[in-house]
């Protein structure tokens, strides 16, 4: 089991500097990954960073920990433009960046604020063609693509990130919706969120026999669960049964303006 940071880019004031501190604090405390979501708008009274930008300042002031997003509403942006920011986050951070992706889960703030009223059902064909384009430019060779919403003309796109075959693509889903599960079988490892408020252990179980059944092998794939720890051992038990289970990443929660109490958290090393 690895564990990571999991925490909103409308926390913390939107102030990048304190996300990077907190970066900085949960390597230096053995921590495994440190991941900010994705949102480009919250309503008016919230106060957003960037989550790129901010990454790259914690590519650039850390050595170990993974980075990423979790997740990008990849449907929203132009896939050439995301090949191009990924391959440069994995290389300043010499292979450590994760990408997660999915359909977004916020139409109203993310899509239709900006005049980008599509369906649930265009999601997905944009989400499908933009990951298929991300593999094909990162590939570093002459890449045509002719789809239903993007078209590509013999471009080569270097350089390459580092990581081989490609950078990991966590997908999202929300339970118990198959498809985005089938989408995550295809790729290096799942998100899943649920229907209800709290994702049960049971459903954890039954997202992973789902995503077994649509893969050859689970070897080196990525299953992660998210919480709150409380700080008791004997109450965070449900993170080691969760481990049992077959996750391989315990990401903690973190979605208010409570830098100090966060620091703290963190201070202390994983639950």
């Amino acid at each position: 089991m690895k564990y990571g940071v999991y925490i909103s880019n409308f926390a913390l004031q939107g102030d990048p500097n304190k996300f990077l501190e907190l970066a900085v604090a949960a390597e230096d405390a053995g921590w495994d990954g440190f991941f900010m979501w994705d949102h480009n708008y919250a309503g008016k009274e919230q106060l957003i960073a960037d989550p790129w930008i901010t990454l790259a300042a914690v590519a650039a002031c850390t050595e170990k920990i993974r980075i990423g997003t979790t997740v990008t509403p990849l449907p929203r942006r132009r896939p050439q433009v995301v090949a191009r920011e990924v391959a440069a986050l994995d290389i300043l951070s010499k292979g450590r960046f994760i990408l997660g992706v999915g359909l977004g889960g916020s139409r109203d703030n993310d899509y239709r604020k900006f005049g980008e009223d599509t369906t649930l059902k265009e999601r997905a064909e944009r989400l499908d063609e933009s990951l298929a384009i991300l593999e094909g430019l990162w590939s570093g060779k002459p890449f045509s693509f002719s789809g239903k919403h993007y078209t590509i003309d013999d471009v080569t796109f270097n350089p390459r990130p580092i990581q081989r075959p490609r950078v990991p693509i966590w997908c999202a889903g929300t339970w118990p919706i198959k498809a985005p599960f089938r989408r995550a079988a295809r790729y290096d490892g799942v998100f899943p969120l649920s229907m209800s408020e709290d994702m049960s252990l049971e459903e954890y179980s039954d997202v992973t026999n789902y995503v077994k059944k649509h893969r050859e092998s689970m070897k080196d794939y990525d299953i992660v669960i998210m919480g709150i720890s409380s700080g008791d051992p004997e109450k965070d038990s449900w993170i080691k049964e969760s481990e049992a289970l077959g996750m391989t990443w315990y990401v903690e929660v973190m979605m208010g303006d409570e830098f100090d109490k966060y620091l703290e958290k963190i201070g202390k090393g994983p639950p």
